[in-house]
């Protein structure tokens, strides 16, 4: 049984992703689809010492991209006139006032600071790629990342992902519970592809600052919780075996 799932490039991103790739041989990292204002590409929250949620943006430069597609999204990294407002240097600074002292800041912090201080990234899917590769190691997510603008894939919305599964010979996809908005299942079992749809489950879990916040970036469950980060990120929801079960009724 081959199964399939796949997502726009986010920026630091929730759980339900990363569940959502654990379930999958083939994640598609679809670049090739068009940039969102005020969505996730290049945004995402994070919990400040307050106990309130902390919006962190990557700005980007729309003009100076060479369209509007992901792939081609330049990051907006023109001078600040103090090296300390550039958009890297702030994240990190936040990211460190709300996690520095958390229990698990030392062992993942190394890849933050080249993620940061030590990488000048060009494009938004360039550093949300090194992102997503770093959070399969620590997760130990085993599928494979296939980039979808290295393969012309040519169809939208649902008829896009059952060519997906067509393309990577996949007999169940993936989606997220949205899915149901659009996704023609009975087209796709025409296909001989079966839709399972994803209802996450968010967990509750250790985490500073007062009352428990949800939905927000995966960091924040990593640098409180460490290495059960993926047994809290998984529990009560979807599991390979289940979707075993149901190819077999």
């Amino acid at each position: 049984m081959r199964i399939l799932t796949g997502h726009q490039p986010v920026y630091l991103p929730w759980l339900g992703l990363i569940h959502k790739a654990s379930l999958a041989d083939i994640f598609i990292l679809m670049d090739d689809v068009k940039y969102l204002e005020q969505d996730w590409n290049n945004r995402n929250c994070i919990k400040s010492p307050q106990g309130e949620p902390i919006w962190l943006t990557v700005p980007v430069d729309i003009k100076k991209s060479s369209s509007k597609k992901l792939k081609d999204i330049r990051i907006n990294d023109e001078k600040q006139k103090s090296e300390r407002k550039r958009w890297q240097n702030v994240h990190w600074s936040s990211i460190r006032m709300a996690y520095g002292k958390s229990n698990f800041f030392k062992k993942y912090s190394s890849f933050f600071e080249w993620l940061y201080l030590e990488k000048k990234w060009r494009t938004l899917t360039d550093l949300n790629l090194a992102i997503l590769r770093q959070i399969f190691e620590w997760f130990d997510i085993r599928a494979e990342i296939v980039i979808a603008s290295d393969y012309c894939f040519k169809q939208k919305k649902s008829d896009l992902v059952i060519e997906h599964g067509l393309r990577f010979n996949a007999d169940i996809i993936v989606t997220g519970i949205n899915g149901k908005n659009y996704m023609d299942t009975d087209k796709a079992e025409k296909n001989g592809i079966k839709i399972v749809f994803q209802e996450y489950e968010h967990p509750r879990y250790v985490q500073r600052f007062g009352n428990f916040l949800s939905h927000l970036s995966f960091i924040d469950l990593l640098f409180n919780n460490g290495p059960d980060s993926k047994e809290i990120c998984l529990r009560n929801n979807l599991t390979r075996e289940n979707i075993c079960s149901l190819m077999k009724l």
